[in-house]
């Protein structure tokens, strides 16, 4: 297959992970992939550094050799390919001091895609527009901090981008990052005893942008932490802004003062789009990527797509993509042909819930969902919990927390480790391969049949 093949069928592949993973997931380790080659069966993924190469190869591999296998109707087997060299990190995994290297050398940057003049406004987002464009231009003097809430995929990290690339424009110091980044520092810092170095970092800038800050939920330590930083940076006049999938009074937060905190400025709530809204993004979208899609093609995806513009853009990708490798010109037929089964799960289909893969887990583990949320450690058990724990990291959009407290309790530490667990488990044992691939197998059958049992 030829290198402008392989790019095509990545795009595909590319347009189907955005709706099958998380926001920050997909942002962070697929948005700057691109496919190389594709031969012999086995096919070449370009990534930007090693560390986006052993993450994707540790916890992706599987669901990435799915989607394209479905696209090529063939065994594949990816690779990743960072500056000419092919790596396979299985059972030679980098060393802390070499991930942390990789880590840091990756410095905060916005992405050039995600400007104000690229943003789309409609009457879902126009509050949260104009706040963001009027702080960018003038930071800490109307509405500090900003909070941006609004369910996945409706623009929220967009308008963080958009903000950073003025403010950095006009020679600020900007720091973006996401909650979970903050957090991982912050416990870094105090485990090396380097909390000066992190206060510094924090606490010097004229604008901090947080991403899904709802992810503190529950971390008493760095809910504070967040406190004191805000503090020092409020007194000095500087910028803070937030995004968040929920208001601050939903927030399961250990201190109240950061609530009251986030609610100082101004909480600025993003809709999902109308369908005049979701057109006009589809068009803007097509022409940046020079797609050529005629109106009643893109008017059949924005009816397909009501809740998620990250779906949207997914949906388009993958018809344009889906047109190029069957060399047809677009049409309502054809995009209802690569979106079929995308539309009907949907329209048709609720979303994965904890309960329902609490339940398949304990079906397949021949226990009781109760078991699960227990405090038992027999073997079974905990496999079986650390099991729940990956699917409903790779299945849903719960947050770490969420899923420590849909079984029974447990900090996001514990879900952490479960996940990279069963991710090595799975490629050295067949047999739990073969159990995790039957319960999300169970589950989809679940959806599409909307059978409770």
């Amino acid at each position: 297959m030829e290198a402008r093949s392989a790019k095509d069928v990545w795009e595909a592949a590319l347009g189907e992970l955005q709706i099958q993973v998380s926001k920050s997931n997909y942002r962070t380790w697929l948005e700057n992939t691109i496919g190389l080659s594709y031969q012999d069966n086995q096919f070449v993924v370009g990534v930007p550094n090693t560390f986006i190469g052993e993450y994707l190869d540790k916890n992706q591999r599987s669901l990435i050799e799915k989607t394209l296998i479905s696209l090529t109707h063939q065994s594949t087997r990816v690779l990743f390919q960072v500056n000419g060299r092919h790596h396979s990190w299985s059972g030679n995994h980098a060393g802390p001091e070499e991930t942390a290297t990789a880590s840091s050398a990756r410095p905060p940057t916005f992405n050039p895609k995600y400007t104000f003049n690229s943003f789309i406004v409609g009457n879902s987002n126009r509050l949260a527009h104009s706040a963001a464009l009027e702080i960018a231009q003038s930071p800490g003097h109307s509405y500090n901090p900003l909070y941006i809430c609004g369910g996945p995929g409706l623009g929220k990290t967009h308008l963080l981008h958009a903000i950073g690339h003025v403010a950095s424009g006009n020679r600020l110091q900007v720091l973006y990052v996401s909650a979970e980044q903050f957090t991982y520092e912050f416990v870094n810092s105090i485990q090396q005893k380097r909390t000066e170095e992190f206060r510094g970092k924090f606490r010097s800038v004229d604008m901090l942008l947080i991403d899904d800050v709802h992810f503190l939920s529950g971390k008493e330590h760095t809910e504070e932490c967040l406190v004191n930083t805000f503090n020092e940076l409020h007194n000095a006049g500087r910028q803070l802004v937030v995004t968040s999938d929920c208001h601050p009074q939903s927030m399961s937060l250990s201190a109240e003062r950061l609530r009251s905190r986030f609610e100082w400025g101004l909480i600025a709530d993003i809709q999902p789009p109308d369908f005049d809204t979701r057109l006009d993004i589809l068009r803007a979208k097509t022409k940046q990527n020079e797609a050529h899609l005629a109106n009643d093609v893109l008017e059949f995806i924005a009816h397909q797509t009501q809740q998620n513009i990250r779906e949207l853009e997914g949906n388009l990708n993958r018809v344009a993509a889906y047109a190029r490798l069957v060399r047809i010109e677009a049409t309502p037929e054809l995009a209802a042909e690569a979106l079929k089964n995308i539309a009907v799960n949907s329209r048709k289909t609720p979303p994965i819930t904890p309960s329902m893969v609490i339940e398949e887990v304990a079906n397949i583990f021949q226990l009781a969902p109760p078991d699960l949320k227990s405090r038992k450690r027999d073997k079974e058990t905990a496999l079986a919990r650390q099991v729940a724990m990956y699917i409903l990291r790779r299945e849903t959009n719960c947050s770490l927390a969420r899923i420590g407290q849909e079984l029974g309790g447990r900090d996001h530490s514990t879900v952490v480790h479960a996940n990279e667990k069963i991710a090595s488990s799975i490629k050295a044992s067949s047999s739990l391969r073969r159990k995790v691939d039957d319960i999300e197998q169970k589950i989809r059958c679940r959806l599409r049949t909307g059978k409770k049992n």
